[in-house]
């Protein structure tokens, strides 16, 4: 191996880093290139036999269209697209027939992936005038991420909400949901806080999805019994079998009247919280592995056993803190009525707080003037992304059975007879 002695120049880092970046940029222009050349050679050898009269292909090559930029992961790349000329008539609409390129649509300027990573900037703090500044280091000057483009993305993402609020829910079965209030000082200016109203739902296949996002003011009874009436009466929402949540929330009540059917389980991570709150912190280990030994019992029974000890061992010092468990103890206790490998999932409303963990996190209000509906739709696209990062339930396969109202005893199905089955 080569000595580098202290007299050579050496390439300085941020030199070499730059050196990386173009090496990247470069690699993905090439490879661009190349998709879209397969692309077209595809299409030519699909149509290589049509030809006219005089037995000329009716479908050629027809040079480069002019080059432009389009802003991908690695940054922003040249690009010249070739071009297909295409003679063939449609007999249905009597059309010229055009090629359109599937990895690169006509005017498309960035992908898709740089457009998701929008709405995550601007709800982490980033404000429309700050965005050129911010990402032409990533992306370059004439990226086309200009205050004025930002503000059009906030008006299209306010349209594809509205959208979303609109949508029929009546072939859509939810079996659990989880719902939260989530606080944010998102692009609020001079108003307050804003309270988003959250829902997300596990549907028969397991799957997880946000069945809807409204601005509640607050986390009132009426608030959410607004909400509900919506999907129930105007969306056709079916009630669902258990709904998980934060005993803070006005949201129980209105469940009550708008699906008086659907149970109720106790988010621990909230009531955990809660219950340290009562607790002085030289209390705080005890108490948590006391609440770890209710929420990891194996069944419903030493679950109820460990509640007792938990009331005995802190009730007597601090009998706020025990009760804050022993008057919620069925609606915590909920969820060993239902299969094992749907526990960790029903235990907390994670499905909603991890997306938001960032959100919450955030103490500095977001620069520059905006609305809560903007905020809302950020707030909207945000959940959208995250959404196909959403893992199914475990124990996916048994969903069904807890919508046909199959009973299982400390997560485990109960057999039935022949006659019962048959009723």
């Amino acid at each position: 191996m080569r000595r580098i002695h202290h007299n050579e120049e050496t390439t300085p880092p941020e030199q070499l880093m730059l050196d990386l970046d173009q090496i990247a940029r470069r690699g993905a222009q090439r490879m661009l290139a190349q998709a879209l050349e397969a692309e077209v050679a595809a299409y030519l050898q699909a149509t290589h036999s049509e030809r006219d009269e005089h037995g000329r292909a009716l479908v050629v090559r027809n040079g480069y269209a002019r080059s432009r930029q389009v802003v991908c992961g690695a940054g922003a790349i040249e690009v010249r697209t070739p071009r297909i000329n295409d003679k063939r008539v449609d007999q249905s609409s009597g059309q010229r027939k055009r090629f359109r390129s599937v990895i690169l649509p006509p005017y498309m300027r960035r992908s898709p992936k740089v457009t998701e990573v929008l709405p995550l900037l601007y709800l982490h703090g980033l404000s429309s005038g700050d965005f050129a500044p911010a990402l032409k280091e990533f992306f370059g000057a004439e990226a086309g991420l200009s205050p004025a483009s930002i503000v059009r993305l906030t008006e299209q993402w306010q349209k594809e909400r509205e959208e979303f609020m609109e949508r029929d829910l009546s072939e859509r079965d939810y079996v659990y949901v989880w719902v939260d209030g989530i606080h944010t000082k998102v692009r609020l200016g001079h108003d307050d806080r804003l309270c988003c109203l959250v829902m997300v739902g596990a549907r028969i296949d397991g799957t997880k999805e946000l069945i809807t996002l409204q601005d509640g003011y607050r986390e009132s009874c009426e608030s959410w019994a607004e909400l509900l009436r919506d999907l129930k009466k105007r969306r056709g929402m079916r009630a669902p079998v258990l709904a998980i949540g934060d005993g803070a929330l006005g949201f129980w009540g209105a469940l009550r009247d708008a699906f008086p059917k659907t149970r109720h389980q106790r988010d621990w991570v909230h009531k955990s919280a809660n219950v340290l709150d009562a607790l002085p912190k030289s209390a705080h280990r005890r108490a948590k592995k006391a609440i770890r030994e209710i929420t990891q019992a194996e069944n419903k029974t030493q679950a109820n056993k460990a509640v007792k000890e938990f009331a005995q061992e802190f009730g007597t010092k601090w009998p706020k803190a025990a009760a804050k468990i022993i008057d919620d103890k069925e609606a915590l206790l909920c969820y060993y009525d239902y299969p094992a490998e749907h526990w960790r999932h029903l235990r907390t409303t994670n499905p909603i707080e991890s997306p938001f963990a960032t959100v919450r996190a955030r103490t500095d209000i977001t620069k520059g003037p905006g609305s809560r509906e903007a905020g809302v739709a950020m707030i909207f696209k945000l959940l959208e992304a995250a959404e196909g990062r959403w893992h199914r339930l475990n124990g996916y396969r048994l969903v069904p059975l807890v919508r046909a109202g199959a009973r299982f005893v400390n997560g485990v199905l109960v057999q039935r007879n022949e006659e019962k089955d048959a009723a």
